[in-house]
């Protein structure tokens, strides 16, 4: 049998971080074993659910490169077909209708709570068999055993029982005309044909009253693994309503998709000390029954570390397009100065993020607008400031405009004028940036271009000569 995982994510808002953990263990769990990885939407929730969330699920997805081996599935569009396996539930005597009032499911809550016992239904309905009649209030609920446990090997929380004693029959299709959670799922991955179900263990509570519909259906019950949450520092659970951010809002931080990815799949999984991991490496290694039964905190600076080690160590040009991305949001043109591989070179062992190098890079891609007053009467107002400068100028304006020929110049102009290397490269980072911080002065200048860099050199001299 082929393996078939699903991400079913619910379009209420942005996909958070713990969903796109999910998402990858899914995907890894399939591609590991050979098998297939879906996506299905489950937008049944009318009130909540929005075109903008699909699209921000969607582009998540794309962005972190989970790519799903069928096209999605959407609940929304299911709808006749609910119903045609709800009415065989009825048929079979495994389902019935039911037409309490709001008032009367509240009260019937209420006198179970005030008998010490746990609220819910009570089975008015249960044996009455009521036909089908035009009311508001009409729901159809599963027939759950009365009798008996359901009892599942969860892949990480290893045996789970549940007494059927302990379970109301559930309403497996509204008064509004929608089918229930429990119930759509299972009907879902029933047509889906899938055989892993791995998910977030607050769903752990629906799982025997949907092994009981899967067995109603007569249809093999899938094995199921339940993660553990994630938390936040303060060890409180991660939440999209409450205090996580969205995969895209990491996009945005200037996080690279990657090192989302391998942050993640070390989020409650573990292949001895390995850190780094290859997306080769994490379909090889991941195995679902593999994951840590406790929860998992997650660690910003352990995600800023691991993004500056891909920074430091992938093909530049490999992220140009991305690093190109942010640079157009902070309103940098890139045709008006350096390659964005050419900058990340430079910049690459100074940041953590791509957001970070974009800010830094817009010295390279319009004027200075700002001058740092102490660099300017430190290293420009001195007493060698305008001969280096002028010693520069020459030499640069007939040199090959490449890192290494800027800095052989450097060198001639420290022999030249017997100054250290330092009292060259400050006058120059600060003609060039405006600030006495910048990476390696050859860089400095290379990326500036050299029509540009001799421009700004000429006005420093003037600052030089007051």
């Amino acid at each position: 049998m082929t393996v078939r995982t699903r991400f079913a994510p619910s379009p209420t808002g942005f996909l958070h971080i713990g969903g796109a953990r999910t998402a990858l263990y899914c995907w890894l769990e399939a591609r590991r074993r050979g098998g297939e990885f879906l996506l299905r939407i489950e937008d049944t929730d009318r009130e909540r659910s929005t075109d903008e969330a699909v699209q921000a699920i969607l582009d998540a997805m794309a962005w972190l490169d989970l790519s799903a081996d069928e096209a999605p599935v959407y609940q929304t569009h299911r709808l006749a077909h609910y119903k045609e396996v709800a009415d065989r539930l009825l048929a079979e005597g495994k389902a019935y209708y039911a037409y309490e009032s709001k008032e009367e499911i509240e009260a019937m809550r209420e006198a179970a709570m005030a008998k010490g016992e746990k609220p819910r239904y009570n089975g008015y309905y249960r044996d009455r068999n009521e036909p089908y009649r035009e009311d508001p209030n009409r729901v159809i609920r599963f027939r759950n055993p009365l009798e008996g446990s359901v009892v599942f090997e969860d892949k990480v929380k290893g045996r789970v029982e549940w007494a059927n004693a302990e379970l109301d029959d559930l309403v497996i299709f509204r008064s509004d005309g929608w089918p229930t959670y429990n119930f759509a799922v299972v009907v879902d991955d029933i047509d889906m044909g899938i055989t892993e179900v791995i998910r977030g263990d607050d769903h752990v509570n629906n799982t025997p009253r949907q092994i009981n519909i899967y067995h109603a259906l007569g249809a093999a019950v899938p094995e199921f693994a339940h993660l553990p949450m994630i938390l936040d520092k303060e060890g409180k659970k991660l939440s999209k309503r409450t205090n996580s951010v969205s995969v895209m809002e990491y996009r945005e931080e200037g996080y690279l998709p990657h090192a989302i990815l391998n942050y993640l799949v070390r989020l409650g999984w573990s292949h001895g000390d390995q850190e780094i991991f290859s997306r080769e490496e994490m379909v090889r290694l991941f195995d679902a029954a593999d994951v840590n039964k406790a929860a998992s905190r997650f660690d910003t600076e352990k995600l800023n570390w691991l993004n500056q080690h891909y920074l430091k160590t992938d093909d530049p040009s490999a992220l140009a397009a991305e690093f190109a991305w942010h640079l157009d949001r902070a309103g940098i043109d890139v045709a008006h100065g350096p390659q964005p591989a050419d900058v990340i070179v430079a910049l690459r062992d100074r940041v953590h993020t791509l957001k970070e190098m974009a800010e830094r890079a817009k010295i390279w891609y319009g004027p200075i607008t700002e001058w740092d007053d102490k660099a300017v009467a430190k290293h420009l107002k001195n007493d060698s400031a305008a001969a280096v400068l002028e010693a520069a100028k020459t030499l640069l304006a007939g040199v090959e405009w490449r890192p290494e020929p800027i800095h052989q110049v450097i060198e001639q102009v420290a022999a030249k004028l017997e100054l250290g290397m330092g009292k060259i490269a400050q006058p120059l980072r600060v003609a060039i940036t405006g600030t006495q911080v910048s990476p390696s002065i050859d860089h400095t200048l290379y990326l500036c271009g050299r029509d540009e860099a001799l421009r700004r050199i000429d006005h420093a001299l003037t600052l030089a000569r007051g």
